[in-house]
Protein backbone atom coordinates (compact mmCIF):
# COMPACT_ATOMS: atom_id res chain seq x y z
CA UNK A 1 0.00 0.00 0.00
CA UNK A 2 2.78 2.43 0.91
CA UNK A 3 4.56 1.73 -2.35
CA UNK A 4 1.38 2.38 -4.32
CA UNK A 5 0.83 5.70 -2.53
CA UNK A 6 4.43 6.77 -3.18
CA UNK A 7 4.25 5.79 -6.84
CA UNK A 8 0.94 7.62 -7.21
CA UNK A 9 2.29 10.79 -5.50
CA UNK A 10 5.42 10.82 -7.66
CA UNK A 11 3.49 10.17 -10.84
CA UNK A 12 1.00 12.91 -9.94
CA UNK A 13 3.82 15.39 -9.18
CA UNK A 14 5.65 14.63 -12.42
CA UNK A 15 2.49 14.80 -14.49
CA UNK A 16 1.49 18.10 -12.83
CA UNK A 17 4.93 19.65 -13.51
CA UNK A 18 4.95 18.66 -17.17
CA UNK A 19 1.34 19.71 -17.72
CA UNK A 20 1.89 23.07 -15.96
CA UNK A 21 5.05 23.79 -17.97
CA UNK A 22 3.31 22.95 -21.25
CA UNK A 23 0.28 25.13 -20.49
CA UNK A 24 2.41 28.08 -19.29
CA UNK A 25 4.58 27.98 -22.43
CA UNK A 26 1.54 27.66 -24.66
CA UNK A 27 -0.12 30.61 -22.96
CA UNK A 28 3.01 32.76 -23.30
CA UNK A 29 3.43 31.67 -26.89
CA UNK A 30 -0.14 32.55 -27.86
CA UNK A 31 0.07 35.93 -26.11
CA UNK A 32 3.36 36.63 -27.83
CA UNK A 33 1.97 35.61 -31.23
CA UNK A 34 -1.10 37.81 -30.80
CA UNK A 35 1.10 40.75 -29.80
CA UNK A 36 3.23 40.33 -32.96
CA UNK A 37 0.14 40.18 -35.13
CA UNK A 38 -1.30 43.33 -33.56
CA UNK A 39 2.02 45.16 -33.98
CA UNK A 40 2.13 44.03 -37.59
CA UNK A 41 -1.30 45.56 -38.23
CA UNK A 42 -0.27 48.82 -36.60
CA UNK A 43 3.02 49.00 -38.51
CA UNK A 44 1.18 48.34 -41.77
CA UNK A 45 -1.21 51.19 -41.01
CA UNK A 46 1.65 53.58 -40.23
CA UNK A 47 3.62 52.63 -43.33
CA UNK A 48 0.48 52.83 -45.45
CA UNK A 49 -0.14 56.37 -44.17
CA UNK A 50 3.48 57.30 -44.98
CA UNK A 51 3.12 56.03 -48.54
CA UNK A 52 -0.12 57.90 -48.97
CA UNK A 53 1.61 61.15 -47.94
CA UNK A 54 5.10 60.74 -49.38
CA UNK A 55 4.62 58.26 -52.19
CA UNK A 56 6.91 55.33 -53.08
CA UNK A 57 9.92 57.33 -51.94
CA UNK A 58 8.86 56.63 -48.41
CA UNK A 59 9.48 52.90 -48.97
CA UNK A 60 12.99 53.61 -50.18
CA UNK A 61 13.76 55.54 -46.99
CA UNK A 62 12.44 52.63 -44.96
CA UNK A 63 14.65 50.20 -46.86
CA UNK A 64 17.72 52.33 -46.25
CA UNK A 65 16.96 52.79 -42.54
CA UNK A 66 15.83 49.15 -41.94
CA UNK A 67 12.81 48.25 -39.85
CA UNK A 68 13.54 46.60 -36.49
CA UNK A 69 11.02 45.76 -33.78
CA UNK A 70 12.28 44.00 -30.71
CA UNK A 71 14.99 42.26 -32.71
CA UNK A 72 12.45 40.93 -35.14
CA UNK A 73 12.77 42.55 -38.60
CA UNK A 74 9.69 43.53 -40.52
CA UNK A 75 9.64 42.76 -44.22
CA UNK A 76 7.72 45.29 -46.34
CA UNK A 77 6.38 44.38 -49.78
CA UNK A 78 4.38 46.53 -52.20
CA UNK A 79 2.30 44.56 -54.72
CA UNK A 80 0.44 45.83 -57.76
CA UNK A 81 -3.25 44.91 -58.20
CA UNK A 82 -2.22 42.34 -60.82
CA UNK A 83 0.16 40.62 -58.35
CA UNK A 84 3.47 42.03 -59.58
CA UNK A 85 5.91 42.88 -56.82
CA UNK A 86 6.71 46.58 -57.00
CA UNK A 87 8.94 46.75 -53.93
CA UNK A 88 10.40 44.43 -51.27
CA UNK A 89 12.81 45.25 -48.46
CA UNK A 90 14.62 41.91 -48.52
CA UNK A 91 14.93 41.10 -52.26
CA UNK A 92 14.84 42.63 -55.69
CA UNK A 93 11.30 43.20 -56.89
CA UNK A 94 12.07 42.24 -60.47
CA UNK A 95 13.25 38.74 -59.45
CA UNK A 96 10.25 37.85 -57.34
CA UNK A 97 7.30 35.77 -58.57
CA UNK A 98 3.76 37.05 -58.94
CA UNK A 99 1.96 37.32 -55.52
CA UNK A 100 -1.60 37.42 -56.78
CA UNK A 101 -2.27 33.88 -55.51
CA UNK A 102 -1.17 34.59 -51.97
CA UNK A 103 -4.05 34.40 -49.50
CA UNK A 104 -3.22 37.66 -47.72
CA UNK A 105 -3.12 39.45 -51.15
CA UNK A 106 -6.45 37.93 -52.17
CA UNK A 107 -7.97 39.00 -48.84
CA UNK A 108 -6.73 42.58 -49.26
CA UNK A 109 -8.08 42.80 -52.82
CA UNK A 110 -11.47 41.47 -51.78
CA UNK A 111 -12.01 43.07 -48.35
CA UNK A 112 -9.28 45.64 -48.03
CA UNK A 113 -7.17 43.58 -45.59
CA UNK A 114 -5.87 40.01 -45.45
CA UNK A 115 -3.65 37.87 -43.23
CA UNK A 116 -1.92 34.51 -43.40
CA UNK A 117 0.64 32.40 -41.46
CA UNK A 118 3.08 30.11 -43.25
CA UNK A 119 5.57 27.60 -41.78
CA UNK A 120 8.90 26.61 -43.16
CA UNK A 121 9.45 23.04 -44.37
CA UNK A 122 11.53 22.20 -41.33
CA UNK A 123 8.75 23.36 -38.96
CA UNK A 124 11.25 25.45 -37.08
CA UNK A 125 10.15 28.95 -38.30
CA UNK A 126 6.83 30.60 -39.04
CA UNK A 127 6.01 33.89 -40.82
CA UNK A 128 3.01 36.14 -40.18
CA UNK A 129 1.71 38.14 -43.21
CA UNK A 130 -0.67 41.09 -43.13
CA UNK A 131 -1.77 42.95 -46.30
CA UNK A 132 -3.74 46.19 -46.66
CA UNK A 133 -5.11 47.80 -49.83
CA UNK A 134 -4.00 51.38 -50.36
CA UNK A 135 -5.99 54.15 -51.95
CA UNK A 136 -4.35 53.71 -55.36
CA UNK A 137 -5.23 50.01 -55.46
CA UNK A 138 -1.77 48.69 -54.59
CA UNK A 139 -1.33 46.21 -51.78
CA UNK A 140 1.00 46.92 -48.88
CA UNK A 141 2.12 43.72 -47.14
CA UNK A 142 4.13 43.47 -43.91
CA UNK A 143 5.67 40.16 -42.64
CA UNK A 144 7.49 39.06 -39.51
CA UNK A 145 9.23 35.73 -38.94
CA UNK A 146 9.41 34.04 -35.49
CA UNK A 147 10.13 30.59 -34.05
CA UNK A 148 7.44 27.91 -34.40
CA UNK A 149 5.44 26.65 -31.44
CA UNK A 150 7.60 23.50 -31.34
CA UNK A 151 10.78 25.52 -31.04
CA UNK A 152 9.15 27.83 -28.51
CA UNK A 153 8.36 24.86 -26.29
CA UNK A 154 11.70 23.17 -26.89
CA UNK A 155 13.76 26.15 -25.79
CA UNK A 156 12.66 26.20 -22.08
CA UNK A 157 12.73 22.41 -21.75
CA UNK A 158 16.05 22.34 -19.85
CA UNK A 159 14.76 24.82 -17.30
CA UNK A 160 11.54 22.80 -17.06
CA UNK A 161 13.49 19.57 -16.46
CA UNK A 162 15.57 21.14 -13.70
CA UNK A 163 12.47 22.54 -12.02
CA UNK A 164 10.73 19.15 -12.44
CA UNK A 165 13.63 17.29 -10.80
CA UNK A 166 13.66 19.66 -7.82
CA UNK A 167 9.90 19.54 -7.37
CA UNK A 168 9.78 15.76 -7.97
CA UNK A 169 12.45 15.13 -5.34
CA UNK A 170 10.72 17.37 -2.86
CA UNK A 171 7.34 15.76 -3.61
CA UNK A 172 8.83 12.26 -3.23
CA UNK A 173 10.35 13.14 0.14
CA UNK A 174 7.23 14.80 1.43
CA UNK A 175 4.94 12.05 0.09
CA UNK A 176 7.17 9.40 1.67
CA UNK A 177 6.89 11.02 5.07
CA UNK A 178 3.19 11.69 4.72
CA UNK A 179 2.58 8.17 3.48
CA UNK A 180 4.50 6.71 6.42
CA UNK A 181 2.40 8.67 8.86
CA UNK A 182 -0.79 7.69 7.05
CA UNK A 183 0.07 4.01 6.85
CA UNK A 184 1.53 3.61 10.35
CA UNK A 185 -1.84 3.48 12.18
CA UNK A 186 -3.11 1.01 9.59
CA UNK A 187 -0.05 -1.21 10.06
CA UNK A 188 -0.69 -1.24 13.81
CA UNK A 189 -4.25 -2.49 13.38
CA UNK A 190 -5.16 -5.54 15.50
CA UNK A 191 -7.17 -7.56 13.00
CA UNK A 192 -7.98 -10.25 15.57
CA UNK A 193 -9.80 -7.69 17.71
CA UNK A 194 -10.77 -4.86 15.33
CA UNK A 195 -12.98 -3.12 17.89
CA UNK A 196 -10.04 -2.16 20.18
CA UNK A 197 -8.15 -0.21 17.47
CA UNK A 198 -7.70 3.56 17.82
CA UNK A 199 -7.28 4.80 14.26
CA UNK A 200 -8.90 6.97 11.61
CA UNK A 201 -12.58 7.64 11.98
CA UNK A 202 -13.08 6.74 8.33
CA UNK A 203 -11.92 3.17 9.09
CA UNK A 204 -14.50 2.60 11.83
CA UNK A 205 -17.19 1.13 9.50
CA UNK A 206 -14.60 -1.20 7.99
CA UNK A 207 -13.34 -2.33 11.41
CA UNK A 208 -16.90 -2.87 12.64
CA UNK A 209 -17.66 -5.00 9.61
CA UNK A 210 -14.40 -6.93 10.09
CA UNK A 211 -15.40 -7.62 13.72
CA UNK A 212 -18.75 -9.05 12.57
CA UNK A 213 -17.07 -11.13 9.87
CA UNK A 214 -14.47 -12.43 12.35
CA UNK A 215 -17.24 -13.46 14.74
CA UNK A 216 -19.14 -15.12 11.91
CA UNK A 217 -16.05 -16.96 10.64
CA UNK A 218 -15.13 -18.08 14.16
CA UNK A 219 -18.65 -19.43 14.70
CA UNK A 220 -18.57 -21.22 11.34
CA UNK A 221 -15.15 -22.72 12.05
CA UNK A 222 -16.30 -23.88 15.47
CA UNK A 223 -19.39 -25.48 13.97
CA UNK A 224 -17.29 -27.02 11.21
CA UNK A 225 -14.82 -28.47 13.73
CA UNK A 226 -17.70 -29.82 15.78
CA UNK A 227 -19.23 -31.49 12.75
CA UNK A 228 -15.84 -32.81 11.68
CA UNK A 229 -15.28 -34.33 15.13
CA UNK A 230 -18.75 -35.86 15.05
CA UNK A 231 -18.18 -37.23 11.57
CA UNK A 232 -14.77 -38.63 12.56
CA UNK A 233 -16.15 -40.17 15.76
CA UNK A 234 -19.02 -41.79 13.88
CA UNK A 235 -16.98 -43.09 10.95
CA UNK A 236 -14.09 -44.34 13.09
CA UNK A 237 -16.49 -46.34 15.26
CA UNK A 238 -18.30 -47.90 12.34
CA UNK A 239 -17.76 -51.57 11.72
CA UNK A 240 -18.21 -50.85 8.04
CA UNK A 241 -15.42 -49.32 6.01
CA UNK A 242 -16.12 -45.87 4.57
CA UNK A 243 -14.07 -44.12 1.87
CA UNK A 244 -15.03 -40.76 0.34
CA UNK A 245 -13.50 -39.80 -3.01
CA UNK A 246 -13.46 -36.63 -5.10
CA UNK A 247 -14.11 -36.47 -8.85
CA UNK A 248 -10.51 -37.49 -9.56
CA UNK A 249 -10.71 -40.59 -7.32
CA UNK A 250 -8.53 -38.88 -4.70
CA UNK A 251 -9.23 -39.95 -1.10
CA UNK A 252 -10.95 -37.22 0.91
CA UNK A 253 -11.70 -39.33 3.97
CA UNK A 254 -11.07 -42.92 5.04
CA UNK A 255 -12.04 -44.44 8.39
CA UNK A 256 -10.06 -46.98 10.42
CA UNK A 257 -12.43 -49.84 9.59
CA UNK A 258 -11.75 -49.44 5.86
CA UNK A 259 -8.00 -49.63 6.42
CA UNK A 260 -8.40 -52.64 8.68
CA UNK A 261 -10.75 -54.52 6.37
CA UNK A 262 -8.56 -53.85 3.33
CA UNK A 263 -5.41 -54.69 5.33
CA UNK A 264 -3.82 -51.30 4.53
CA UNK A 265 -0.98 -50.01 6.70
CA UNK A 266 -0.29 -46.71 4.94
CA UNK A 267 -0.29 -43.37 6.75
CA UNK A 268 -1.66 -40.07 5.49
CA UNK A 269 -3.50 -41.57 2.55
CA UNK A 270 -5.75 -38.52 2.18
CA UNK A 271 -5.34 -36.71 -1.14
CA UNK A 272 -3.85 -39.84 -2.69
CA UNK A 273 -5.45 -41.88 -5.45
CA UNK A 274 -7.68 -44.64 -4.10
CA UNK A 275 -5.76 -47.23 -6.13
CA UNK A 276 -2.90 -46.98 -3.62
CA UNK A 277 -5.13 -49.12 -1.38
CA UNK A 278 -5.47 -52.00 -3.81
CA UNK A 279 -5.30 -52.45 -7.57
CA UNK A 280 -7.11 -55.72 -8.30
CA UNK A 281 -9.54 -55.68 -11.20
CA UNK A 282 -12.76 -55.99 -9.18
CA UNK A 283 -11.88 -53.03 -6.95
CA UNK A 284 -10.75 -50.93 -9.91
CA UNK A 285 -13.93 -51.66 -11.88
CA UNK A 286 -16.13 -50.58 -8.97
CA UNK A 287 -14.25 -47.28 -8.61
CA UNK A 288 -14.34 -46.59 -12.35
CA UNK A 289 -18.10 -47.23 -12.57
CA UNK A 290 -18.78 -44.91 -9.63
CA UNK A 291 -16.58 -42.22 -11.20
CA UNK A 292 -18.62 -42.59 -14.39
CA UNK A 293 -21.86 -42.00 -12.46
CA UNK A 294 -23.14 -45.57 -11.98
CA UNK A 295 -23.65 -47.48 -8.73
CA UNK A 296 -21.67 -50.70 -8.48
CA UNK A 297 -20.81 -53.49 -6.07
CA UNK A 298 -18.40 -56.39 -5.98
CA UNK A 299 -17.21 -59.27 -3.79
CA UNK A 300 -13.54 -58.93 -2.88
CA UNK A 301 -11.28 -61.54 -1.33
CA UNK A 302 -9.51 -60.59 1.89
CA UNK A 303 -6.86 -62.16 4.03
CA UNK A 304 -9.47 -63.38 6.52
CA UNK A 305 -12.43 -64.03 4.25
CA UNK A 306 -14.62 -61.98 1.95
CA UNK A 307 -15.51 -58.29 1.59
CA UNK A 308 -18.43 -56.74 -0.25
CA UNK A 309 -17.88 -53.23 -1.57
CA UNK A 310 -20.65 -50.84 -2.58
CA UNK A 311 -19.77 -47.74 -4.65
CA UNK A 312 -22.23 -44.90 -5.22
CA UNK A 313 -21.52 -41.69 -7.17
CA UNK A 314 -22.15 -38.25 -5.66
CA UNK A 315 -23.64 -35.87 -8.24
CA UNK A 316 -25.05 -32.36 -8.32
CA UNK A 317 -27.17 -31.30 -11.30
CA UNK A 318 -25.65 -34.06 -13.38
CA UNK A 319 -22.06 -33.20 -12.46
CA UNK A 320 -20.12 -36.00 -10.74
CA UNK A 321 -18.50 -34.56 -7.61
CA UNK A 322 -17.06 -37.79 -6.24
CA UNK A 323 -18.03 -41.20 -4.88
CA UNK A 324 -18.69 -43.00 -1.60
CA UNK A 325 -17.35 -46.52 -1.03
CA UNK A 326 -18.85 -48.70 1.73
CA UNK A 327 -17.01 -51.92 2.61
CA UNK A 328 -18.62 -54.75 4.59
CA UNK A 329 -17.04 -57.86 6.05
CA UNK A 330 -19.30 -60.63 4.71
CA UNK A 331 -17.02 -63.50 5.64
CA UNK A 332 -19.48 -64.96 8.13
CA UNK A 333 -22.38 -64.40 5.77
CA UNK A 334 -20.56 -66.06 2.88
CA UNK A 335 -19.44 -68.93 5.10
CA UNK A 336 -22.99 -69.41 6.32
CA UNK A 337 -24.29 -69.33 2.78
CA UNK A 338 -21.72 -71.91 1.76
CA UNK A 339 -22.55 -73.98 4.84
CA UNK A 340 -26.26 -73.67 4.09
CA UNK A 341 -25.75 -74.91 0.54
CA UNK A 342 -23.59 -77.80 1.71
CA UNK A 343 -25.97 -78.53 4.56
CA UNK A 344 -28.97 -78.56 2.22
CA UNK A 345 -27.18 -80.90 -0.16
CA UNK A 346 -26.03 -83.20 2.62
CA UNK A 347 -29.43 -83.22 4.35
CA UNK A 348 -31.09 -84.11 1.05
CA UNK A 349 -28.62 -86.93 0.54
CA UNK A 350 -28.79 -88.22 4.11
CA UNK A 351 -32.59 -88.12 4.25
CA UNK A 352 -32.89 -89.73 0.83
CA UNK A 353 -30.99 -92.87 1.89
CA UNK A 354 -33.31 -94.08 4.72
CA UNK A 355 -36.41 -92.92 2.87
CA UNK A 356 -35.45 -94.93 -0.20
CA UNK A 357 -34.76 -97.99 1.98
CA UNK A 358 -38.12 -97.63 3.73
CA UNK A 359 -39.85 -97.05 0.38
CA UNK A 360 -38.16 -100.12 -1.14
CA UNK A 361 -39.06 -102.49 1.71
CA UNK A 362 -42.61 -101.13 1.83
CA UNK A 363 -43.04 -101.55 -1.92
CA UNK A 364 -41.84 -105.15 -1.81
CA UNK A 365 -44.23 -105.91 1.04
CA UNK A 366 -47.12 -104.07 -0.65
CA UNK A 367 -46.65 -105.98 -3.92
CA UNK A 368 -46.63 -109.29 -2.07
CA UNK A 369 -43.19 -110.11 -3.32
CA UNK A 370 -41.76 -110.80 0.13
CA UNK A 371 -41.86 -114.33 1.52
CA UNK A 372 -43.74 -114.74 4.76
CA UNK A 373 -40.59 -115.70 6.62
CA UNK A 374 -38.92 -112.39 5.40
CA UNK A 375 -41.73 -110.12 6.54
CA UNK A 376 -40.38 -109.78 10.06
CA UNK A 377 -36.90 -108.92 8.81
CA UNK A 378 -38.27 -106.33 6.37
CA UNK A 379 -40.37 -104.75 9.11
CA UNK A 380 -37.33 -104.66 11.39
CA UNK A 381 -35.31 -102.93 8.64
CA UNK A 382 -38.10 -100.40 8.08
CA UNK A 383 -38.18 -99.70 11.80
CA UNK A 384 -34.38 -99.28 11.93
CA UNK A 385 -34.36 -96.89 8.96
CA UNK A 386 -37.26 -94.93 10.48
CA UNK A 387 -35.40 -94.64 13.76
CA UNK A 388 -32.32 -93.48 11.91
CA UNK A 389 -34.47 -90.91 10.11
CA UNK A 390 -35.95 -89.72 13.40
CA UNK A 391 -32.46 -89.41 14.92
CA UNK A 392 -31.22 -87.49 11.90
CA UNK A 393 -34.15 -85.08 12.01
CA UNK A 394 -33.63 -84.60 15.75
CA UNK A 395 -29.95 -83.78 15.23
CA UNK A 396 -30.82 -81.34 12.44
CA UNK A 397 -33.39 -79.57 14.61
CA UNK A 398 -30.90 -79.39 17.48
CA UNK A 399 -28.24 -77.86 15.21
CA UNK A 400 -30.79 -75.34 13.94
CA UNK A 401 -31.56 -74.26 17.49
CA UNK A 402 -27.85 -73.95 18.21
CA UNK A 403 -27.31 -71.88 15.03
CA UNK A 404 -30.15 -69.56 15.94
CA UNK A 405 -28.77 -69.24 19.49
CA UNK A 406 -32.23 -69.22 20.98
CA UNK A 407 -32.21 -68.07 24.55
CA UNK A 408 -32.59 -71.19 26.71
CA UNK A 409 -32.62 -71.09 30.50
CA UNK A 410 -29.17 -71.52 32.05
CA UNK A 411 -28.56 -73.26 35.35
CA UNK A 412 -25.82 -74.88 37.38
CA UNK A 413 -24.99 -78.28 35.93
CA UNK A 414 -22.80 -81.03 37.41
CA UNK A 415 -20.73 -82.53 34.58
CA UNK A 416 -20.06 -85.66 36.63
CA UNK A 417 -23.78 -86.34 36.98
CA UNK A 418 -24.35 -85.77 33.24
CA UNK A 419 -21.49 -88.15 32.41
CA UNK A 420 -22.97 -90.90 34.60
CA UNK A 421 -26.39 -90.42 32.96
CA UNK A 422 -24.91 -90.61 29.45
CA UNK A 423 -22.86 -93.70 30.38
CA UNK A 424 -26.04 -95.44 31.53
CA UNK A 425 -27.63 -94.78 28.12
CA UNK A 426 -24.71 -96.17 26.14
CA UNK A 427 -24.02 -99.08 28.47
CA UNK A 428 -26.05 -101.53 26.33
CA UNK A 429 -24.21 -100.62 23.12
CA UNK A 430 -20.86 -100.73 24.97
CA UNK A 431 -21.64 -104.19 26.35
CA UNK A 432 -22.49 -105.49 22.86
CA UNK A 433 -18.97 -104.53 21.73
CA UNK A 434 -17.36 -105.76 24.98
CA UNK A 435 -16.05 -102.30 25.77
CA UNK A 436 -14.67 -101.41 29.17
CA UNK A 437 -15.81 -98.01 30.41
CA UNK A 438 -13.98 -96.02 33.13
CA UNK A 439 -15.13 -92.79 34.81
CA UNK A 440 -12.58 -90.83 36.77
CA UNK A 441 -13.31 -87.45 38.28
CA UNK A 442 -15.02 -85.33 40.89
CA UNK A 443 -18.03 -83.12 41.06
CA UNK A 444 -17.56 -80.23 38.60
CA UNK A 445 -20.30 -77.59 38.36
CA UNK A 446 -20.63 -75.20 35.41
CA UNK A 447 -23.30 -72.72 34.44
CA UNK A 448 -25.01 -73.73 31.22
CA UNK A 449 -27.97 -75.24 29.44
CA UNK A 450 -28.51 -78.75 30.76
CA UNK A 451 -30.13 -80.14 27.60
CA UNK A 452 -27.32 -78.91 25.35
CA UNK A 453 -24.54 -80.09 27.68
CA UNK A 454 -26.23 -83.48 27.90
CA UNK A 455 -26.30 -83.74 24.07
CA UNK A 456 -22.61 -82.75 23.88
CA UNK A 457 -21.47 -85.36 26.41
CA UNK A 458 -23.76 -88.06 24.99
CA UNK A 459 -22.46 -87.53 21.42
CA UNK A 460 -18.84 -87.76 22.59
CA UNK A 461 -19.56 -91.04 24.40
CA UNK A 462 -21.74 -92.36 21.55
CA UNK A 463 -18.88 -91.76 19.05
CA UNK A 464 -16.43 -93.43 21.45
CA UNK A 465 -18.65 -96.55 21.33
CA UNK A 466 -19.41 -96.53 17.59
CA UNK A 467 -15.85 -96.01 16.38
CA UNK A 468 -14.06 -98.15 18.98
CA UNK A 469 -12.48 -101.55 18.48
CA UNK A 470 -14.13 -104.58 19.94
CA UNK A 471 -12.84 -105.33 23.45
CA UNK A 472 -11.54 -101.75 23.61
CA UNK A 473 -11.74 -99.10 26.35
CA UNK A 474 -13.45 -95.78 26.97
CA UNK A 475 -12.03 -93.49 29.65
CA UNK A 476 -13.99 -90.46 30.85
CA UNK A 477 -12.04 -87.94 32.92
CA UNK A 478 -13.26 -84.82 34.74
CA UNK A 479 -10.73 -82.62 36.52
CA UNK A 480 -10.17 -79.09 37.65
CA UNK A 481 -7.03 -77.35 36.46
CA UNK A 482 -6.45 -73.81 37.66
CA UNK A 483 -9.47 -71.75 36.74
CA UNK A 484 -10.94 -74.28 34.33
CA UNK A 485 -12.72 -77.64 34.21
CA UNK A 486 -11.57 -80.22 31.68
CA UNK A 487 -13.93 -82.96 30.46
CA UNK A 488 -12.16 -85.67 28.40
CA UNK A 489 -13.37 -88.76 26.53
CA UNK A 490 -10.63 -91.12 25.27
CA UNK A 491 -11.13 -94.31 23.28
CA UNK A 492 -9.03 -97.04 21.72
CA UNK A 493 -10.79 -96.89 18.36
CA UNK A 494 -9.75 -96.30 14.78
CA UNK A 495 -8.26 -92.86 15.45
CA UNK A 496 -8.34 -89.73 13.34
CA UNK A 497 -5.58 -88.77 10.92
CA UNK A 498 -3.98 -85.38 11.72
CA UNK A 499 -4.90 -84.13 8.23
CA UNK A 500 -8.60 -84.68 8.96
CA UNK A 501 -8.81 -83.41 12.54
CA UNK A 502 -9.74 -79.89 11.36
CA UNK A 503 -12.72 -81.20 9.36
CA UNK A 504 -14.33 -83.72 11.66
CA UNK A 505 -16.57 -81.01 13.17
CA UNK A 506 -18.12 -80.21 9.77
CA UNK A 507 -21.67 -81.38 9.28
CA UNK A 508 -22.02 -84.84 7.70
CA UNK A 509 -18.24 -85.24 7.49
CA UNK A 510 -17.02 -88.77 8.25
CA UNK A 511 -13.46 -89.98 8.55
CA UNK A 512 -14.41 -93.40 7.20
CA UNK A 513 -17.75 -92.99 5.45
CA UNK A 514 -18.47 -96.68 4.99
CA UNK A 515 -17.77 -97.54 8.64
CA UNK A 516 -19.63 -94.44 9.79
CA UNK A 517 -22.82 -95.45 8.06
CA UNK A 518 -22.41 -99.01 9.18
CA UNK A 519 -22.19 -97.78 12.75
CA UNK A 520 -25.45 -95.88 12.33
CA UNK A 521 -24.01 -92.40 12.65
CA UNK A 522 -25.67 -89.34 11.14
CA UNK A 523 -22.46 -87.36 10.66
CA UNK A 524 -23.81 -84.54 12.88
CA UNK A 525 -22.60 -85.63 16.30
CA UNK A 526 -19.32 -83.75 16.42
CA UNK A 527 -20.94 -80.71 14.78
CA UNK A 528 -23.41 -80.66 17.70
CA UNK A 529 -20.46 -80.97 20.09
CA UNK A 530 -18.70 -78.00 18.45
CA UNK A 531 -21.76 -75.76 18.49
CA UNK A 532 -22.66 -76.72 22.04
CA UNK A 533 -19.12 -75.98 23.24
CA UNK A 534 -19.14 -72.61 21.47
CA UNK A 535 -22.48 -71.76 23.07
CA UNK A 536 -20.88 -72.30 26.48
CA UNK A 537 -17.63 -70.55 25.59
CA UNK A 538 -15.77 -73.83 25.96
CA UNK A 539 -12.69 -74.80 23.96
CA UNK A 540 -12.51 -78.23 22.31
CA UNK A 541 -9.32 -80.13 21.57
CA UNK A 542 -8.67 -83.37 19.64
CA UNK A 543 -5.64 -85.60 20.12
CA UNK A 544 -5.05 -88.64 17.91
CA UNK A 545 -2.19 -90.22 16.00
CA UNK A 546 -4.62 -91.72 13.47
CA UNK A 547 -4.12 -95.34 14.58
CA UNK A 548 -4.50 -95.94 18.34
CA UNK A 549 -7.66 -94.11 19.34
CA UNK A 550 -8.73 -90.52 19.97
CA UNK A 551 -9.15 -88.16 22.92
CA UNK A 552 -11.64 -85.25 22.92
CA UNK A 553 -11.26 -82.62 25.65
CA UNK A 554 -13.70 -79.82 26.54
CA UNK A 555 -12.28 -76.97 28.61
CA UNK A 556 -14.80 -74.84 30.51
CA UNK A 557 -13.58 -71.57 32.01
CA UNK A 558 -14.98 -71.00 35.50
CA UNK A 559 -15.57 -67.49 36.90
CA UNK A 560 -12.92 -66.28 39.35
CA UNK A 561 -13.86 -66.03 42.99
CA UNK A 562 -13.46 -62.60 44.61
CA UNK A 563 -12.77 -62.16 48.31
Amino acid sequence: MRGKILRFARSLAGFSIVLTAVFINLTVYWDYSNAIKQNLVIETAYIGAGIEMSGPAYLASLSRAGIQNGGISTRITLVAPDGRVLFDTSAGAESMENHLSRREIQGALETGAGADTRFSQTMRKQTYYYASRLGDGTILRAAKTTDSIFMSLLRPIIVTIIIAIVIFTAAASISSRVTGKLVEPINRLNLDNPEINDTYEELSPLLTRMKKQNDMIAAQLSEQRKRQLQFTAITNNMREGLIILDQNAQILSCNRSALKLLDVHLENIENQNVLVIRRDEAFRNVVEKAAAGAAAEALLPSREGHLRIFANPVADNGTILGAVLVILDVTEQEDREKLRREFSANVSHELKTPLMAISGYAEIMAEGLAKPEDMGRFAQNIYAEAQRLITLIGDILLLSRLDEKNELPAETVDLLALARSALDRISGAAAERALRVYLDGEEAVVTGIRQILDEVIYNLLDNAVKYNRRDGEIRVSIKKTGGAIEFSVADTGIGIAPSEQERIFERFYRVDKSRGKAAGGTGLGLSIVKHGARLHNAAIEVRSDGATGSCFTLRFETPRQTV
